[in-house]
């Protein structure tokens, strides 16, 4: 019967969405720009009233692929058409090497191709969100009440302080866990580590912790943010979801936003906002969009010759990202399981005088490691596990234009090590991995440790300059605050412009402690209450 009953309604939106599309209409009251996992909640938030009309544009494709829906598969998306395919420049600081920025072109966005963890981000990243944008709204305490109220579907343990059980997300503790999930959570218990029921809620008020990860994963499946929020509303006449619609400019009436330009089956078209305009596109497409729009820097957009809208020169600056590596240990005893997910979460500081943790790994079975680092070090045994590590550094990128047309590439300088402070972060950081990963709990799945190992010294430094890329959080490129180079105000409204918001990672002032699905949501849900959504 359920089977059923998902086909039919899935050839009730197919339907809809076909005859919508057929006949475009000239104006909408709020036009959507992205469908991840801010813009989807932006999306079905509004269009759950039947009396407002949404346009809601996807650069990319259906979802409906294998490698989308088996969570096991997400890197197989990577380089593919689900995948933006960005590539930040070649870093002086990375002995020259261009890392792949992958982020997901696809209905869902990230929640499409990432690997399913929900963190929620620490109480420190929400004050502090609420002290630069001069709100409480941002801060932890009620951002708590929205993922107890709105967000989460929890289907754990019961903790009502911290999780909510009727949301819109199905949230759960990841599944089908080994002896060796629960060793890696021995390991950093033993070296001091506090070890909580769920990786959210408590956890993430504390300044170190270990727990089983949490996932949006429902009967092995993944359910991202767009078949959480979007999809269920999408057989209503009210939402036109395109697919292949690349919006390629914002359109102004002096500093008044009254629509958006796209292109879309080869043509170009645009339609207008009788309400506003939402930028939900990601911390590379947002910038872009922003500045070919006439939106930025003044003497970046005259050199490509766009006629100036509105300055502001923090457009495409501040680019933050989590750094990623991994720790190797030969294969022994009772391995953990062949899946390219982890199933523990440890989180913990580099410095004892920091706020928040900077540093965070799971474990998996499998290789985390550079084809720079096999050349100069050796390639690993054939069996290993990986601490595969995330730390949030100190420096900060940018994206700039390339021209100003939407076809152009875009130059992403993701700046790593660029802050020397990093380099002597990470050497702290890998000593603490070292130590789960060396603590006598995981002596019986243990071999030898491979890399870093025993490097040290100047052999240390070019393991991190040969192995560091990204864990695909980029964030903070049009940021929230109320200084100079602040895009945004505290209602994620672009500053000097009526009608024109954004939200999605570009407006967080540093990125989240962990994953950044999970806070997207929340940037997604203020968006729509601040839009008069129910």
């Amino acid at each position: 019967m359920k089977n059923d009953q998902t086909t039919t309604f899935r050839e009730s939106v197919l339907m809809n969405q076909q005859a919508l599309a057929s006949n475009l209409a000239t104006e909408y009251d709020f036009i959507v720009c992205g469908t991840g996992s801010s813009g989807s909640v932006v999306a079905g938030r509004l269009a759950s009233d039947p009396n407002i009309r949404v346009l809601v544009l996807e650069a990319g494709g259906s979802d409906e692929s294998e490698i989308v829906i088996d969570p096991n598969r997400w890197w197989m998306t990577l380089g593919t058409d689900l995948d933006w395919g960005f590539v930040a420049e070649q870093n002086p600081n990375l002995n020259g090497r261009a890392v792949p920025y992958s982020m997901g072109k696809v209905l869902g966005g990230g929640s499409s191709i990432n690997v399913a963890t929900w963190s929620r981000g620490h109480r420190v990243d929400w004050d502090f969100y609420a002290q630069e944008a001069g709100d409480e709204a941002w801060g932890y305490n009620a951002v708590l009440k929205l993922y107890r109220e709105k967000i989460e579907a929890w289907s754990g343990a019961p903790d009502p302080q911290y999780r909510g059980t009727s949301g819109a997300i199905h949230v759960q503790p990841a599944a089908d866990l080994v002896p060796f999930s629960f060793a890696v959570l021995d390991a950093a218990e033993s070296i001091g580590m506090p070890r909580f029921p769920n990786a959210n809620g408590r956890m993430m008020e504390e300044a170190a912790g270990c727990a089983v990860v949490d996932e949006t994963i429902f009967e092995g499946q993944r359910k991202s943010i767009y078949r959480s929020y979007l999809y269920p509303v999408m057989n209503q006449p009210n939402v036109t979801v395109l697919t292949g619609a690349l919006a390629s400019k914002v359109l102004f009436e002096g500093k008044k936003t009254v629509g958006v330009e796209f292109l879309w089956n080869g043509q170009l078209h645009q339609v207008r906002a009788a309400q506003e305009v939402i930028l939900s596109t990601g911390a590379i497409q947002t910038p872009k969009l922003l500045m070919q729009s006439g939106i930025g820097d003044p003497e970046e957009l005259n050199r490509f010759g766009i006629p100036l809208v509105q300055s502001l020169r923090g457009v495409g600056r501040n680019l933050h990202d989590h750094v990623a590596f991994g720790a190797l240990w030969e294969v022994a005893g009772d391995p953990p399981a062949p899946v390219p997910r982890g199933k523990t979460a440890c989180f913990w500081k580099s410095d004892p005088a920091l706020e928040a943790p900077d540093f965070y790994a799971y474990s998996r079975r499998g290789a985390s490691l550079s084809t720079e680092n096999v050349k100069r070090f050796g390639a690993p045994p054939a069996d290993v596990w990986s601490l595969v590590i995330g730390m949030r550094p100190a420096s900060r990128g940018s994206v700039h234009l390339m021209g100003a047309n939407a076809s152009d590439p875009v130059r992403v300088n993701a700046a790593y090590l660029e802050n020397p402070e990093d380099l002597k972060s990470l050497i702290a950081g890998l000593k603490t991995a070292r130590a789960i990963g060396n603590a006598p709990a995981l002596a019986g799945f243990r071999g030898q440790e491979s890399l870093p190992g025993s490097l040290f010294g100047g052999d240390l430094v070019e393991f991190f300059r040969n192995d560091l890329t990204t864990f695909w959080h980029q964030s903070c490129t049009a940021k929230m605050g109320r200084d100079e180079m602040s895009v945004v105000d505290s209602k994620l409204k672009v500053y000097g412009l009526d009608g024109l918001r954004i939200a999605d990672a570009s407006i967080l002032p540093h990125v989240t402690t962990g994953n950044t699905m999970a806070p997207c949501v929340v940037i997604g849900e203020r968006a729509a209450m601040l839009l008069g959504a129910k």
